[in-house]
């Protein structure tokens, strides 16, 4: 299987434990709906430092996670040389989304303002917190205020007020000292 090696690739899930002996194991899944990380075929899986192209031969739900099986993974042993493989697809597999929708990797690099035009830095990252989810902000490096780093959560229209893909900016109600 020949793929670009210009391609994007995006991390969409992990592979956790054994499941059983007859080569399943837990599949956690970074997708908005879990499910959704069966939707794309071929996985590339990377593991130390190494990477195969799979196909998932089954899945399905089991209690709150999710199981799987490749194929030619056929026992225990098997399964467990995947362990802790990261599962990457393709960023033109993900589905377009509407103007008002953004992958994580739209916002990286984005630069941070304030409604009242104070530059807060660039996006360096995102986190996942349980409640909402976090814009890290790697700050300016004459910031006013001396901050290296500022953690802003993403909630929509109440601190992040706009994100202007053309712009390349994240328009936010922040106090730059925080």
């Amino acid at each position: 299987m020949s793929q670009s090696q210009n391609e994007e690739y995006i991390l969409v899930g992990k592979i956790g434990a054994s499941y059983g002996i007859k080569g399943w194991f837990k599949i956690n899944a970074y997708t908005e709906v879990p499910e959704g990380i069966f939707d794309y075929v071929p996985w590339r899986v990377t593991l130390n430092g190494s990477d195969r192209f799979v196909k998932v031969a089954e899945w399905r739900r089991h209690n709150k996670g999710l199981i799987a099986k490749f194929d030619g993974v056929d026992n225990m042993n098997d399964a467990e040389a995947w362990l802790h493989g990261e599962i990457y697809v393709t960023a033109d597999q993900l589905p377009e989304l509407s103007d008002d929708e953004f992958y994580w990797r739209d916002l990286k690099d984005m630069l941070v303002k304030t409604d009242k035009g104070y530059d807060l830095g660039k996006v360096s990252g995102l986190m996942e917190t349980g409640s909402n989810d976090v814009l890290v902000v790697d700050a300016n490096p004459t910031d006013a205020f001396g901050k290296t780093e500022r953690l802003i959560p993403y909630i929509q229209d109440d601190v992040i007020l706009s994100v202007n893909k053309e712009e390349n900016t994240i328009t936010v109600d922040w106090d730059p000292g925080f």
